[in-house]
């Protein structure tokens, strides 16, 4: 028999959990026009990732239809971002922007400037001034670069004192230019609050640590104090957004160096640069951040198998916690399988003992919903040497892994299905003890409720599709001074208040009981937060884990073209195959008159309800060398003929798409008016709407 070749040795991934390497900065966790609008991408899906930057165009910017920095800002903020860096060059409509002389150009940075003055989330605005010079403008003239700098550098501070200034933003890293940069900028007291430039090209994998430490060696020569780093472009133009094992690289190295970065923009804005899709719903790439946002404690040192290898990751401890992540992933090119050990040191003591590791995986889906993170496996580790060794087979190169470890408390298998307390991010009184509790799910559970306004266990859980859901919260409510018997929790959903959940006492701590609620959720993420409220211990409680389950309940659909509704002034009945029936309502809109009224949506009580909205949009406005200038329509709804309220569709990318959007209206009992209308703009087709109980 012929000699088979031998396989591989598995690498080495080592990690170094003593090895403090600072406070999480989550810097990788930023976008450039992954914002569109007011809800594009839908707030849950941003404020899951712990958001820090996202770069966006100059108000009433002509370069996109969307992505308007001060009309994302408020949803930004509410789901928790730093900082919004403004592109002004993207002021202009060309690309790249029309040269019309800098007298031109200042004119419209002092409109930018006051527009930012005036607006109440002006702290947290960064100009850009300029974008790619080395490239648009000023290619092969550094000089006449350096003195238009100066300029609009001193133009924007003579109206905003207080204005934070980032750039020059050159398209990748240019040693000698940043030098000759700083050093006039130093010279003419104009140096820049944020330093940018843009890492978009293959150098990036082998050459960044080079790049951060020759620019960390140029300040400090110059005698510039550090500035902060923002890499406000980054991620090459096809390959690298949304593909969870290569975004690692971008994510560890970006983390390690305490830097800022954007993912670009190569495709369509406000999906968070392919993160998301359909709006509300996550790729792959998505759950790669959201294991890097519920990192928690501090970084610590990771040895990679080559510093410039496609095998990357992070790590992070968290002693309150008592649990260790790390995150690791890549072997260019994507397709095949590979094979690592990893090998972790300096276990802090409560991994002193038998350690549990469960791993978890997270493939690519391109810009396909997710199905989410699987368990690839689960086993218990005894420290040999003062470490612990991971063994990890078979895994993909295009696939990204999260190892959790915890001391060995477990009592069963995870499940993908299920929502452990103990994985979840926490906040407030709540806590993770690893105590001598039993009868649990997992490693663990969530405590802390008693005696407690704060606590809060953050689930995030993912749907397939709208509809009704099972929420099976388990948890323990034992004996506790000054309780009542029986307890109670208040529940939030996306955000918003849904119920104060009952929860009937347990015979002790050790015993465990399951509350059911059926509720409707979106197709896609949604936040369900379990949180402490009362004033008393009456919400004192241990909580074990989230079951969620599809199930049925009453969704009442009213089709658009239905002869019972009115339509009024161009709104018209068209036909699409891909609508319901065959046929929607279009024209709606581009005057007041143009409207589309459903008539006789009839619900047994007064309430707030989820209406499903069914459309299509694939308005676009102009052209672009390579990104799709996509406008997102928006409808103004009034119920009853009350006040109407805005709601934002993203584009479907085709007109015989017809997607869902949820949105929340306050219904009388028995029969309702719903209108939708736009005044200014055309709103998008309307297939139907499905009316279901907020609860079920």
């Amino acid at each position: 028999m012929p000699a088979q070749p031998a396989s591989a040795a598995p690498s080495q991934f080592a990690v170094d959990l003593a090895s403090n390497t600072g406070a999480l900065r989550y810097g990788a966790t930023g976008f450039l026009y992954g914002l569109g609008d007011e809800g594009v991408p839908n707030e849950t899906m941003l404020a899951a990732l712990k958001p820090q930057v996202t770069a966006q165009k100059a108000p009433d910017g002509l370069q996109h239809p969307n992505g308007d920095a001060l009309k994302i800002a408020p949803m930004f903020k509410r789901a928790g971002g730093r900082d919004i860096q403004i592109y002004m060059q993207d002021v202009y409509a060309q690309w790249p922007y029309e040269n019309l002389g800098i007298n031109d150009y200042l004119a419209k940075v002092d409109t930018i400037t006051r527009k930012v003055v005036a607006d109440p989330y002006r702290s947290s605005y960064v100009y850009v001034p300029f974008n790619e010079p080395d490239l648009i403008w000023y290619g092969g003239n550094l000089s006449r670069l350096l003195a238009d700098w100066r300029t609009v550098y001193q133009r924007i501070r003579s109206i905003d004192g207080n204005a934070r200034i980032a750039g020059p933003n050159f398209a990748s890293y240019r040693s000698g230019d940043l030098r000759t940069f700083l050093t006039y900028a130093r010279d003419n007291n104009v140096l820049p609050h944020v330093m940018t430039w843009h890492e978009l090209g293959n150098d990036f994998f082998t050459n960044w640590q080079d790049h951060y430490n020759d620019y960390r060696s140029i300040e400090s020569s110059l005698g510039v104090s550090a500035r902060p780093i923002s890499i406000n472009e980054y991620g090459r133009s096809s390959g690298d957004l949304g593909v969870p094992g290569n975004l690692v690289q971008f994510v560890a190295k970006f983390e390690n160096s305490k830097v800022d970065g954007c993912l670009a923009y190569w495709t369509t804005a406000g999906g968070l640069n392919d993160l998301v899709t359909r709006n509300n719903q996550a790729t792959g790439g998505w759950w790669l951040f959201k294991w890097y946002g519920d990192l928690t404690g501090n970084t610590v040192a990771v040895t990679p198998p080559s510093p410039g290898g496609s095998l990357q990751g992070l790590a992070a401890v968290d002693a309150a916690k008592q649990q260790a992540r790390i995150i690791l992933g890549g072997n260019n090119p994507g397709s095949g399988t590979y094979d690592t050990n990893v090998v972790v040191r300096g276990l802090p003591s409560f991994l002193a003992g038998s350690v549990h590791a469960t791993v978890w995986g997270v493939d690519n889906t391109g810009l396909n919903p997710s199905a989410g993170p699987y368990v690839v496996r689960e086993l218990d580790v005894t420290p040999s040497g003062g470490q612990v060794t991971v063994p990890l087979t078979g895994l993909k190169g295009a696939s990204a892994y999260q190892v959790v470890l915890t001391p060995n408390k477990d009592l069963g298998a995870v499940s993908n299905s299920r929502y452990e307390a103990e994985y979840a991010p926490v906040a407030g009184s709540a806590r993770i003890t690893y105590g001598t509790n039993t009868g649990y799910s997992g490693t663990y559970f969530v405590e802390g409720y008693g005696a407690s306004t704060t606590a809060s266990t953050k689930f995030v859980v993912t749907a397939p599709s709208d509809g009704y859901y099972n929420l099976g919260l388990r948890y323990s409510a034992g004996p506790y001074t000054g309780a009542p018997a029986d307890r109670s929790v208040r529940v939030r959903l996306n955000g918003s208040d849904l119920t104060t959940l009952a929860l009937p006492g347990t015979a002790d701590w050790n015993t465990w009981r399951t509350s059911t609620t059926k509720v409707f959720l979106p197709a896609g993420i949604s936040r369900v937060e379990v949180n402490a409220y009362a004033t008393d211990d009456q919400d004192a409680v241990n909580v074990d884990y989230l079951d969620v389950a599809a199930t049925t309940g009453t969704i009442t659909a009213y089709e658009a073209d239905a002869a019972g509704n009115t339509l009024a002034g161009t709104a018209r009945v068209e036909s699409d195959a891909g609508a319901t029936g065959g046929r929607f309502v279009g024209w709606i809109g581009a005057g007041a008159g143009n409207t589309l009224r459903f008539n006789n949506v009839t619900v047994p009580a007064a309430g707030r309800y989820r209406m499903v909205v069914g459309y299509a949009n694939a308005e676009v406005v102009g052209d672009h060398q390579y990104n799709n200038n996509i406008v997102d329509r928006h409808a103004d709804i009034s119920v009853n003929g009350g006040a109407a309220k805005r709601s934002v569709f993203r584009n479907t990318l085709s007109w015989s798409t017809f997607r869902t959007a949820v949105v929340d209206v306050d219904l009388a009992a028995g029969a309702n008016t719903i209108t939708f209308g736009n005044a200014s703009a055309f709103a998008p087709n309307i297939d139907r709407i499905q009316i279901a109980a907020a609860i079920g």
